[in-house]
């Protein structure tokens, strides 16, 4: 029998395009960090080289303009971005592993013919599930989806939606049917130019902050029966799945900025001097790089492995939420370390440490906070044991 390769290991083809994509986050994106982070937002023209690089269509099949990859290939495009900058990362997150997702699932063709080959070529996509009271209880949305001839009529507030203020689609839960609890959820289609449509204040965010947060205003937006995605009431079953997956996509966020933390970690400590020596010739210090690594590599395994099971079509429940619970709390920890060896000068903002240190902090709260995950985790515990 063929022994199973090292999860890590990585095709020739998934070196070519994990290479290009770390190329262009060190060469376009490193210069422009600092600007998107005073400016708190995404430069049109580095959004349109993603798009050109086919990183915002990963996978989405050739026949609708997309790359024709893989998942896992959109598992290394967030690493490698996160790395640089975990906000110009979320774009290419939310894009692949929830909106893209999505549509390849439950779509029908005439969506996919539609609406595939613009988010592939120029159009933002945005996840729009939150509301003020629906955060961790998803499903206690107060959005309403009324029935009205031939479309329905959309009315509530959506908040903390990631790619807001870029994006031209988005997909909207809301409860078309509310006496039926949960199971009245549903996942429509709506254009940013809908009457009754409207995207709200942007929030001012602990960290990510170049990468959109913002409120969605829906007031009788009236949207076709033709752009419900999935079947009427299907949606909370679409957003489980959906989230499941996405989850590893923050995982692989989580471990490029703990990466990204430690590498520049590493370089001071080879720089810096105290006491006439580099301060990484001292074995305290040398030890909490070690014990970064290792923490690394325990997240790679984790998010890698559940990316591989999610490729062959297996149930990666569980590991999807142990890589996010795990590369969540490894980037906070690995961050804060990595603020250490740069001592006073890690607590300024011309450190990047700090950066790192206010970015990994939300990965702990979207797409399921760290309570979440564990009560995932230990529901599959029981159902099914180790």
């Amino acid at each position: 029998m063929k022994p199973r390769p090292p999860v890590t290991e990585l095709s020739e083809e998934e070196q070519i395009f994990r290479d290009s994509v770390r190329e262009f986050a060190e060469e376009v994106v490193r210069p422009r960090v600092a600007e998107m982070e005073a400016d708190r937002k995404q430069p049109a023209d580095l959004l349109a080289k993603l798009f050109e690089m086919g990183l915002m269509g990963i996978e989405i099949p050739e026949a609708y303009g997309g790359a024709g990859a893989s998942f896992f290939m959109s598992i290394l495009a967030i690493e490698e971005l996160s790395r640089v900058d975990p906000a110009l990362a979320i774009p290419v997150d939310v894009q692949n592993t929830l909106v893209i997702n999505q549509f390849l699932k439950y779509g029908s063709e005439d969506q996919k013919q539609r609406y595939l080959p613009r988010i592939a070529r120029d159009t933002v996509s945005s996840y729009a599930l939150s509301e003020a009271g629906s955060g961790s209880d998803a499903f206690a949305l107060a959005c309403a989806a009324v029935p009205d001839g031939d479309d329905y009529r959309l009315s509530g507030r959506k908040l903390w939606i990631s790619n807001a203020a870029e994006a031209g689609i988005f997909i909207v839960f809301a409860n078309a049917d509310p006496a039926a609890g949960y199971r009245g959820i549903t996942a429509f289609i709506v254009e940013r130019d809908m009457p009754g449509f409207q995207v709200g204040r942007k929030e001012d965010k602990l960290g990510v902050r170049a990468s959109s947060t913002c409120e969605l205003i829906l007031e009788d937006v009236r949207v076709p029966r033709a752009n419900v995605l999935g079947a009427v009431g299907q949606g909370y079953k679409i957003a489980i799945q959906t989230l499941n997956e996405g989850r590893i996509g923050i995982g692989a966020q989580m471990l490029g900025l703990a990466r990204g933390a430690l590498e520049g970690a590493l370089a001071y400590s080879k720089e810096r001097k105290a006491f006439g020596q580099p301060i990484g010739e001292f074995q305290a210090v040398q030890h909490l790089l070690a014990e970064c690594a290792t923490d690394i590599e325990t997240v790679r395994l984790h998010v890698y492995n559940a990316a591989r099971l999610r490729e062959l079509g297996r149930s990666c429940l569980r590991e999807g939420a142990m890589a996010k619970l795990v590369a969540s709390r490894v980037a906070e920890s690995v961050a804060s370390r990595a603020l250490d060896v740069y001592g006073g000068l890690g607590v300024t903002s011309e450190c990047p440490a700090e950066k790192y240190l206010r970015d990994a902090k939300v990965a702990q709260i979207y797409e399921g906070t760290t309570f979440m995950q564990l009560n995932t985790i230990a529901k599959s515990l029981q159902k099914d044991g180790l």
